[in-house]
């Protein structure tokens, strides 16, 4: 079993000081710890350091490894496997140190050469987006860390979580990457699709397409988080069919580009109202023939859509 790191302030390292590694540290910094070392090779994240941990050395990868007793690795997840594996067998990892990442996506496996050298190792995600810059101090409060560590470890993660202002939600190694797509399908995507509703509300003439969404949106998300499916609302909802042609219909001729996140997402609305018992099958028929349309339809509308004289 590891030897307990005691209470004491440790000696923080950070490499890759992008827009979450600066930002973790310097809370670190703010809860007592002594950020001893960056690395950090582009301008963007030299001037991180400068802003958010000004005074602290930028060095060599190896040489911050070499420097502290807890090392962040926040680098891409595609980056990080090279990274663990060139500084543990450089040496620059040692055994008894914490070495820690940030990666939504990958748990402990990734730290595997860092665990072999010696290493205490765990996977600690911020729940959160940033900006790289001072505005994300005060996000961390009550932000949730997907962690995942041994469970010799658990007192040191939760000390550093609490450290971090947050909370702890543990992750079992193999859903690390059901974890995380769970996250960028609920925020990453969330800025796709709130993007695309602007755009659209710009070509209606919104002078301000963001504050005629904040409102909605608000209270769509609170809705969502509180009650799930049953905050729903909308035409697929209440199954009006000429309204959903309509909608269609103008995405082609103004917004073309919004067209397939639209059908995707109105497909699977339809099936969770569907599900649920809001929408009688024989309604969701209907809808589901305006998305079969329109998609067979070489991104126009369809000519028999308003063949009767039916007005959009």
């Amino acid at each position: 079993m590891n030897t307990p790191l005691s209470d004491a302030p440790l000696r923080v390292g950070v490499v890759g000081a992008g827009r979450v590694g600066a930002v973790i540290a310097a809370a670190l910094a703010a809860a007592g710890h002594h950020v001893v070392a960056a690395a950090g090779e582009s301008e963007a994240s030299r001037a991180r350091i400068a802003d958010l941990l000004p005074g602290v050395a930028v060095a060599k990868p190896s040489a911050v490894a070499r420097a502290c007793d807890l090392l962040l690795l926040t680098v891409p997840d595609d980056m990080l496997d090279n990274v663990v594996t060139m500084l543990s067998a450089s040496g620059a990892i040692r055994p008894g140190q914490v070495v820690a990442h940030t990666s939504g996506r990958h748990g402990l496996a990734v730290l595997e050469p860092a665990r072999l050298v010696g290493a205490r190792t765990i996977a600690l995600h911020p729940a959160m987006t940033f900006t790289g810059t001072a505005v994300d101090l005060p996000r961390l409060a009550g932000c949730v860390f997907g962690v995942t560590a041994p469970e010799e470890e658990r007192a040191l993660v939760e000390r550093l979580v609490a450290d971090l202002g947050g909370r702890s939600m543990w992750v079992p190694e193999e859903q690390r990457t059901l974890y995380h797509a769970g996250l960028a399908h609920g925020a990453n995507h969330l800025v796709t699709l709130v993007t695309q509703a602007m755009e659209m509300l710009a070509s209606a003439g919104a002078d301000d397409p963001a504050a005629t969404l904040r409102p909605l949106l608000t209270a769509a998300l609170d809705n969502a988080l509180e009650h799930g499916d049953k905050a729903l609302t909308g035409p697929i909802v209440r199954g009006d069919v000429k309204t959903v042609r309509a909608h269609l219909a103008d995405i082609l001729d103004n917004n073309p580009g919004t067209l397939d996140s639209y059908v995707t997402m109105a497909r699977a609305t339809l099936e969770r109202v569907v599900a649920d018992g809001r929408l009688l099958p024989i309604q969701a028929a209907k809808i589901y023939r305006l998305l079969d349309d329109v998609e067979t339809s070489g991104r126009s509308v369809p000519k028999h859509w308003f063949s009767d004289g039916t007005q959009r």
